[in-house]
């Protein structure tokens, strides 16, 4: 059964932003004076309606909002300034009905307010840092997520014209150059020149370093990485890895799973490339066995070797290839897990979840 799936690199959510949020980013353009207006007439009016109702019906505490407006848009010393002088209206307002018989006591009243109020400044001050702590740590992460993305991208152009270089340049010059020794041993084995046997051996070793060198260049840009081509690349990979390194590599296709986009399947098969490279350089293996299966819900690459297998006391991020492996897991969205069976060898599997167009 052929399944169509499109798996998309994670991005980040995009969240609408909310009228409050959009006014806040207005005020924090705008001068420290602009920016206390709405807060002040808000208190004003505050203190006007506080009169109005008397001792009996204070509204002290709905002071806070102007403070907050203050705070958020113009920052702490702002809200601080806004405490004292929310704390002067509630003087005024209530100035002329307050219970106290003594001046001393309505002061100290005042003064319990103007701290009430300093609090709030201070509490929507450390909301407001913590916000931007927060703000200033995510935008770190999506910037380093993206030149995370541009230099795996760098690096895959490169391989790309390498390999195409090779293929274009270097295979060229050499099937050129066998060819000119094919011609000059049949023009000795004419003459019966005894020098014939040792044209043909040279001519024989380029058309050798003409298929590694193709080879090579397969391996640096497989064309054949596409939606439809990733089993046919990890088999051009395995016939080449085989000829060159003598390690027996099988490659296994369950499924028919066409894979959208197409660098998706790319990451797949470097995923796959440095796990056969890991188990045939530092795993000393003598059999490789790739599968790639597919269903419904996951795509699956799995890499079992016979080699060494990882060390007892891996390194806590491992190496350069460990983390690019896994880089491009998360690039496509998928879980990478590695472990060691007993007694010998290693296992890689990368699962791929599916989402289906």
């Amino acid at each position: 059964m052929t399944s169509e799936v499109s798996i998309l690199p994670s991005q980040a959510s995009v969240m609408p932003i909310s009228p409050w949020a959009r006014l806040t980013q207005l005020m924090r353009r705008q001068p420290e004076i602009v920016a206390l207006l709405v807060p002040l007439l808000l208190a004003s009016g505050m203190a006007w309606i506080d009169r109005t109702t008397t001792w009996e019906l204070s509204l002290f505490v709905f002071y806070a909002a102007p403070i907050l407006m203050a705070v958020w848009w113009a920052g702490n010393r702002a809200g601080y300034g806004m405490a004292v002088i929310c704390g002067v209206f509630w003087w005024a307002s209530n100035y002329d009905t307050h219970p106290y018989e003594t001046t001393l006591g309505y002061v100290w009243a005042t003064m319990s307010r103007v701290i009430f109020f300093s609090v709030v400044a201070y509490a929507v001050t450390a909301v407001r840092n913590r916000q931007e702590a927060d703000a200033a740590r995510i935008e770190a992460l999506e910037e380093r997520r993206q030149l995370e993305a541009d230099l795996v991208a760098v690096s895959e152009h490169e391989q790309q014209r390498i390999g195409q270089d090779l293929h274009d340049g270097l295979c060229q010059h050499l099937a050129a150059i066998g060819l000119a020794a094919r011609s000059l041993a049949d023009d000795l084995q004419g003459q019966k020149n005894e020098s014939a046997q040792d044209a043909e051996l040279i001519q024989q070793s380029i058309q050798q370093a003409v298929t590694e060198a193709r080879g090579l260049a397969r391996g640096i840009f497989p064309v054949h990485v596409d939606r439809h081509g990733l089993a046919v690349a990890l088999s051009e990979l395995a016939r080449s890895t085989s000829r060159l390194t003598g390690v027996q590599i099988e490659v296994e296709e369950v499924g028919d799973v066409q894979i959208s986009p197409p660098e998706a399947a790319m990451h797949l098969y470097r995923i796959a490339q440095e796990a056969v490279a890991n188990a045939v350089r530092h795993g000393g293996a003598q059999n490789v066995h790739i599968k790639i299966e597919g269903d419904e819900q996951n795509i699956t690459l799995t890499v079992v070797d016979d080699g060494k297998g990882f060390p007892i006391l891996p390194r806590k991020d491992g190496g350069m290839g460990m983390r690019t492996m896994r880089y491009r897991a998360q690039m496509i969205g998928a879980s990478l897990v590695m472990s060691a069976p007993d007694p010998r060898g290693a296992t890689l599997r990368c699962v791929v979840p599916l989402h289906h167009e």
